[in-house]
């Protein structure tokens, strides 16, 4: 059942009760040096079977499986999870259905990744999901990110653009005071004209017209879950991005103007820690990490943006602007850097390494958009002032905030023990920087 490879360091659990599915994922990861197959399974007690005999770092199960094909995988991966905490898990399936990923996402997307089997074969799409995972990310089908967006899709079974429209403002939850704005009418006549959609719909449904019966389902379906879809694309997306998504219906690649205080954080000699550390323990405590820095992050209104190795980036002003995104920045990178001293005291009663952190602040105008392709998308900024936090941050030794020039002109109270440093230039800039550095903390 085991296939051990010297050169290998993710282990993983194969689960489908397609044989030739299977062993076609077995041969496809096969190819990837980093990888290792440890045990496969074709049904829920055997996946949990396997998953608690091999302990492997990430569990690849299919949805439906004996013994009723209804979504053992998800369950039997939860079960795992309670028994491996950090255990990551990709779920390959045929459905596009944003209902099955809401299952999987119900307790947070950190090391979850769902992907479509008719994509996988596209590129290393499936490799790069087990790593993101093992580290504790997470990735999903672009396919279900816009299903969980779009809950209610046009069609042209019977209804005006007028009508597909309203129909839409319904399922998104609008009232009708907010739709009479949009249709640029009264209260009233918004009103009548929901009643005259809905008498459309129930005439059509009374009639039998299979058209009729799905847009009532679909809108009733929208409606009631509407809310913990918006829920788990949130943890899929950074902080207010999905709420904001769902409300201006923004496509990939619209872009917008905001300025912004950027935050990079880095782990000071993480290569080190992970050349003597167990693989499996090193995940779990990168997952204790970002979850550590994340909550300090939205304590002070940020977005974590992503995580790079064991690097954290976070955006301050973005998705919705705010006049104090420097002033949060800073007491957010003093947060994280309190927040990181805390999980380490815990650490070293475990013996296990401790993380110290350098951190870097930069101010400026970004482009924010929704960014990606058929195989991925993630909210993005990209400006001088993401590259500049991250240069900034290797100026920080442990315990240390670096920040910018424009980031200490906006603070309203600036710490009395802060250092300015001379000019100098960093690496990919012409122009040198004067920051200020603070701490160690």
């Amino acid at each position: 059942m085991s296939e051990v490879g010297s050169d290998r360091s993710i282990s993983v659990v194969l689960a489908d009760d397609n044989v030739i599915i299977r062993e076609g994922v077995r041969a496809m990861l096969a190819r990837e040096r980093d990888l290792e197959i440890v045990g496969v399974a074709e049904d829920y007690d055997t996946l949990v079977a396997v998953a608690d005999e091999a302990a492997p770092q990430v569990v690849v199960s299919d949805i439906r499986m004996p013994p009723a094909f209804q979504s053992e995988g998800i369950d039997a991966c939860k079960e795992i999870r309670k028994r491996h905490p950090g255990t990551g898990v990709v779920i390959l399936s045929q459905f596009d259905d944003p209902d099955y990923a809401i299952k999987l996402l119900s307790e947070g997307a950190a090391g979850y990744a769902y992907l479509l089997k008719d994509r996988i074969a596209e590129g290393d799409q499936l490799a790069q999901a087990i790593r993101a995972v093992a580290s504790g990310g997470s990735s999903l089908d672009p396919s279900i990110v816009d299903a969980m967006l779009r809950p209610v899709t046009a069609s042209t079974d019977g209804l005006s653009p007028d009508d597909e429209a309203l129909l839409a403002m319904l399922a998104e939850g609008k009232p009708i005071k907010a739709i009479a704005a949009v249709r640029k009418t009264t209260a009233a006549a918004a009103s009548n004209d929901v009643d005259r959609l809905f008498a459309t719909l129930a005439e059509g449904a009374s009639a039998g017209a299979a058209g009729a019966v799905r847009r009532l389902r679909v809108l009733h379906e929208a409606i009631v879950t509407r809310e913990e879809q918006g829920e788990s694309l949130s943890r899929l997306l950074p902080g207010g991005v999905a709420a904001k998504l769902l409300a201006e219906g923004r496509g990939v690649g619209e872009t917008e103007r905001l300025t912004v205080t950027v935050v990079m954080s880095d782990i000071r000699g993480y290569s080190t820690i992970a050349e003597h550390a167990d693989p499996s323990r090193l995940a779990g405590q990168l997952n204790a990490h970002r979850s550590a820095m994340n909550r300090a992050i939205i304590d002070f209104h940020g977005t974590v943006m992503q995580y790079v190795g064991d690097a954290v980036m976070a955006v301050f002003g973005a998705p919705a602007p705010s006049a104090a995104h420097a002033d949060d920045a800073l007491e957010a990178s003093m947060a994280m850097h309190e927040a990181q001293h805390a999980v380490n005291r815990g650490w070293e009663e475990e013996g296990l390494p401790v993380f110290d952190l350098g951190i870097g602040l930069s101010t400026g105008d970004v482009a924010a958009a929704l960014l990606g392709s058929e195989e991925r998308v993630e909210y993005s900024v990209v400006g001088d002032a993401v590259n500049l936090s991250q240069r900034l941050q290797q100026l920080a030794a442990p315990g240390q905030v670096v920040i910018s020039e424009p980031t200490w002109e906006l603070l309203s109270q600036r710490p009395t023990d802060a250092e300015h440093l001379a000019p100098e230039l960093v690496k990919g800039r012409d122009t040198p920087v004067a920051p200020w550095r603070i701490g160690p903390l």
